[in-house]
């Protein structure tokens, strides 16, 4: 089985996903505003964002459930507004919150979604077994949806986004509710799909899912992107690094930093001993000082026994970059709240 094909005429630009000016309302609301994106082949973009930026939204617009109110967006080659059919053959999604058939059984509802995509009565019967041994549902195949846990209900809904083999794949904050193991399911899959061509796109409020899966990250707040690279990049520019320096004699710990702090090497904002880890803390933003500091510790006649760096991480970079803190509790919030990305627009359509 292969997945499906992308459009052979919408042009090869290295990127399955292109967004260019996008803009939505929701009466004085603006969701987007202005967003400009693009998604490599063969990779996973992480985007993140507070409760409310904008992020399902979007995802809603790319996977043609909701029309922009202005700009233009390309997926695997075809256009989201003037070729909307042919896309949904192209594209795979997994929304916030399960969308199974609860009366039918969980083979049933992955082999009726096989067959709309035109797979044969073989090959859809093939994947639907494979993806249910994969999400650890075979025991529970025949049973109807309706008798299935959240987390099980969670499980189904992933692998009907995956079982057309599609070109790009939607996750909108696909592991809210998983317990660890399968979470951990959930990111093997995809890492399986990527290794196979695929191209995700994926919104979560999950640190440690954005650092496991993500290639690049975007970080939109009130409709528009604030930030976007790598995720060592996004590091490097909101915290710089931070030498974490042991001194060959412990006693040395105070003095050395307090040298340190009284050096007035350009840059440094001074450093800390840390008693309990035997370590002194150092601020960096560059190569050079970090060469400094070393010099100017070997001129004081300090011994290091070892030295290290330190990036922030994924959490303090939301936090710098957005002036919000992520928690568990966001991710799992239900219905259309006002905290949500979904509004009462969404919710009547």
């Amino acid at each position: 089985m292969t997945r499906i094909d992308k459009n052979p005429n919408g042009g090869r630009t290295g990127n399955a996903v292109e967004v260019r000016g996008l803009v939505k309302h929701y009466g004085d609301t603006k969701a987007l505003d202005g967003i400009d994106l693009d998604v490599r082949e063969g990779t996973v973009l992480g985007v993140l964002g507070p409760n409310g930026a904008g992020k399902t939204t979007l995802v809603r617009i790319l996977s043609t459930l909701v029309q922009p109110d202005a700009g233009t967006a390309m997926v695997a080659g075809y256009d989201v507004l003037r070729q909307p059919r042919q896309l949904r053959r192209t594209i795979g999604l997994t929304g916030q919150y399960a969308s199974v058939d609860e009366k039918l059984s969980g083979w049933e509802n992955l082999y009726m979604i096989g067959r709309l995509l035109d797979l044969s009565r073989a090959d859809a019967r093939r994947r639907a077994d494979e993806l249910l041994e994969r999400f650890s549902l075979t025991e529970a195949a025949k049973r109807p949806a309706m008798q299935y846990s959240g987390g099980m209900r969670r499980r189904l809904d992933l692998a009907a986004s995956m079982i057309g083999h599609p070109a790009v794949l939607y996750l909108d904050e696909p592991t809210t509710g998983l317990d660890p193991r399968t979470r951990n399911e959930v990111w093997e899959e995809v890492q399986r799909m990527v290794a196979e061509g695929a191209t995700v796109l994926l919104t979560t409020q999950y640190m440690e899912e954005a650092e496991q899966l993500a290639n690049e990250l975007t970080v939109i707040d009130r409709g528009r992107i604030i930030a976007s690279g790598g995720v060592d990049e996004l590091k490097a520019r909101v915290g710089g690094r931070t030498l974490q320096i042991r001194p060959a004699d412990p006693a040395q710990l105070a003095s050395m930093a307090q040298a340190l702090t009284d050096s007035g090497l350009v840059g440094l904002a001074g450093a800390q001993a840390d008693a309990a880890e035997g370590l002194v803390h150092v601020a960096i933003l560059s190569d050079e000082q970090l060469t400094a500091v070393i010099g100017l510790l070997g001129e004081r006649g300090f011994g290091i026994a070892n030295i290290g760096t330190h990036l922030p991480s994924l959490d303090e970079v939301f936090l710098a970059i957005t002036g919000q803190k992520t928690s568990p509790s966001d991710a799992t919030t239900t219905g259309a709240t006002a905290g949500s990305d979904t509004t009462p627009e969404e919710v009547a359509a």
